[in-house]
């Protein structure tokens, strides 16, 4: 292809040819503008039609070119209807089933001829398959000559196929090749030498066009060295501009909180317990921390029931006896209300202000606490994302404690952190979570922060037996709910839908409150879920609590904070369609008080390969930091930590479990280019994260 005058990478893509104004919106929709952004627009994955593979060779979950002649093609009618095509090319036979199709391909796909096709091969009912393959039939005339390179796929949209991304694509490196001089190497000489990297431009170059004698099985896997060269720099990117954030931050001044000699040694003797060896080294270090005048940023993780808020009140006691305000942010109405209540029995005997503040108040009562906030004495204030509204100021806030950092984004986190400057100063941040971080994570999604573990779990925690049960004995489990219930203890039945949806085939929590309630009649049955007024949930949760409801129906909205210590067996119905790490919060719900607790996972038949797997991890660990390793592994870390609120962006080329091993050298080349080549650390940052970064302006 021909470029008619030569172009600048900086140039709109609307220069290039066939971008018309349609296009352009498409392009616009995937963060593409400019030319150089189709470069660093990369392709996540290859197709291999560089040769074709026996079909009698085939193995289930792989991808594979496959080349046969058509033996039967026929409609099959059934709960779907669909289109099957049996091929075969005498080594072996296996079937191409279309659920979307026309009469046309219908016809086409006739007895005898020969057809080319690609796709992942998966177990069907009787043989092996291929859904929806890509697929050409082969004409007498037709050239059958193989591929000479692999064929890119790349992130696209709606509407934007991938024929059209790859001309783009081509006509890019076309430019690249008469612009070379616009696209700047940021990575120093001296670290592509010691890490053995290819240079920006012929890594670009090779993962666009691989060229013939390309090694396709390390392109395939994504370890290519020209994927790691630019792997390493777009997780640098994501480190740098972590450590800008904290190096900023830490620039800034704190007010230093001296150590509580009143309100925490007289709140620790109320405690009904003592405190854990490791409760008590995180609290010591958080009151470090918060003894100086640089604003602490800390992690605090700790598997469920370890007893993190205890060690938040312990922090939150040293800035009130210090004469400041503390705000406490959880992420739901739920949630936040279970710390306000716990807050208020703690503190309002030691004589100190609590309140409570989320979107749903009357507005009288709102005003009310809005104006408690702008008074310079001390108060404790707990609310969701409603706290960093605009019309909320705080007059002396010199604590941020955040629970379930993961629900929120980096830039919320910074928008409260903003409300609570005060004459050059900032609050210091404790950020909190039950969700057990895995190691990898923590490296680059949280490289802005210090990390302590709880590792330790109070010792009146009672190990939690976990079973995986088909949906099929489903009337044997609610013969088991009648026996838990009678012998006076309680139970959660967790569902995972509020409404019926033609997509999942699951019971919603509605229906399966209704029919639950009409065979256990001597069982009064409960119902929350997220959708019900705040008032609703809260009456729920405390008839719950009062054991005035035996078994809870409910939506995930229980999945963090709820303490009912009588509860001693969760149902999670169709727990294969949620993630370990959530199973796992779910699960931490029971234990919580002197009798055996039981969790049973039920699932609906028939189990995939993957589904199988992740259920046996549940069954046989109770490790959050365990399951978190192998969530990790199995879903990958936008799902884990929910992507879109955790401040990690949609990675172009590196994957996290992937490239785990550059994270120790990328963390030191990170200190490398702040030291010695700041110049060049704002320009990596835009280069990969660009408009993704909307927290770096703090």
């Amino acid at each position: 292809m021909t470029i008619q005058k030569q172009h600048s990478l900086s140039d709109p893509v609307t220069v290039l040819s066939g971008v018309g104004v349609r296009l352009q919106e498409k392009l616009e929709r995937i963060g593409i503008n400019v030319i150089q952004d189709l470069l660093f627009h990369l392709p996540h994955r290859y197709i291999d039609r560089t040769r074709l593979t026996p079909i009698g060779v085939l193995r289930f979950g792989h991808n594979a070119y496959i080349q046969g002649e058509i033996e039967l093609t026929q409609v099959r009618y059934g709960k779907r209807r669909s289109l099957l095509c049996r091929i075969s090319d005498g080594t072996g036979a296996i079937v191409l089933r279309f659920f979307y199709f026309s009469k046309a391909q219908e016809k086409g796909l006739q007895r005898g001829l020969s057809i080319r096709c690609y796709g992942q091969v998966r177990r069907g009912p009787n043989s092996l398959e291929i859904i929806h393959p890509e697929y050409r039939v082969l004409s007498d005339a037709q050239d059958d000559e193989l591929d000479e390179q692999l064929t890119a796929v790349y992130p696209s949209t709606e509407g934007l196929q991938q024929a059209r991304m790859r001309k783009l694509s081509e006509q890019a490196l076309l430019t690249l090749n008469n612009d070379k001089h616009n696209l700047t190497e940021l990575l120093p000489e001296e670290i592509l030498a010691k890490q053995n990297l290819p240079t920006l431009i012929d890594a670009l170059d090779y993962v666009h066009r691989p060229p013939p004698d390309a090694d396709v099985q390390s392109l395939i896997e994504g370890r290519h060295p020209a994927q790691q060269r630019l792997a390493f720099e777009e997780l640098l990117a994501q480190q740098l501009s972590l450590l800008e954030l904290r190096n900023e931050l830490r620039t800034e001044h704190s007010p230093a909180f001296d150590l509580s000699t009143q309100h925490v040694p007289e709140y620790l003797e109320r405690l009904p317990f003592t405190l854990t060896n490791a409760q008590t080294r995180a609290y010591k270090t958080i009151a470090s921390d918060l003894n100086k005048s640089v604003a602490m940023l800390r992690l605090i993780q700790g598997d469920v029931g370890s007893g993190k808020t205890v060690v938040a009140a312990l922090a939150a006691l040293q800035a009130v006896e210090a004469g400041y305000q503390v705000a406490i942010m959880a992420p739901t109405e739920l949630l936040a209300e279970q710390h306000y209540n716990n807050f208020l029995s703690w503190l309002e005997p030691l004589g100190i202000d609590v309140v409570f503040l989320t979107g749903k108040l009357k507005k009288s009562i709102r005003i009310n606490v809005e104006t408690r906030l702008q008074d310079q004495t001390p108060v404790v204030a707990i609310g969701t994302h409603a706290l960093f509204q605009d019309s909320v100021s705080f007059a002396k806030l010199g604590l941020i404690v955040i629970d379930e950092q993961h629900r929120f984004g980096v830039h919320q986190r910074l928008a409260l952190l903003e409300k609570g400057q005060q004459h050059d100063k900032y609050p210091h941040q404790l950020i909190m979570t039950a969700t057990p971080i895995p190691r990898t994570l923590t490296m680059t999604a949280y490289a802005d922060l210090d990390h302590t573990v709880i590792d330790e779990l109070p010792p009146n925690r009672k190990a939690i037996n976990t079973s995986v049960i088909s949906n099929e004995r489903r009337e044997d489990i609610i013969e088991r709910i009648k026996h838990i219930c009678s012998e006076g203890r309680q139970v959660y039945w967790v569902c995972t839908l509020i409404e019926e949806s033609e997509t999942l085939q699951c019971e919603t929590a509605i229906e399966t409150a209704e029919k639950l309630t009409e065979k256990l009649t001597s069982i009064k049955v409960g119902l929350i879920h997220g959708r019900m007024k705040a008032i609703e949930k809260e009456t729920v949760m405390q008839d719950f609590k009062d054991d005035k409801i035996g078994l809870l129906v409910a939506t995930t909205v229980i999945e963090v904070g709820v303490d009912v210590p009588n509860a001693s067996l969760m149902i999670i119905d169709n727990a294969e369609r949620f993630g370990l790490s959530q199973l796992h919060q779910l699960r931490g719900r029971i234990g919580r008080g002197e009798i055996k607790s039981d969790c049973v996972l039920m699932y609906q038949s028939p189990l995939g390969d993957l589904a199988k797997q992740r259920l046996e991890i549940m069954r046989t660990s109770s490790d959050g930091f365990l399951i978190a390793e192998k969530d990790l592994e199995l879903r990958g870390p936008g799902e884990v930590l929910g992507t879109q609120q955790a401040g990690i962006p949609e990675m172009r080329v590196a994957d996290l479990m992937r490239d785990a091993h550059l994270l120790p050298e990328i963390q030191n080349t990170a200190k490398t280019l702040l030291a010695q080549h700041p110049g060049k650390v704002k320009l990596l940052i835009h280069r990969w994260l660009g408009k993704n970064l909307d927290y770096s302006n703090v």
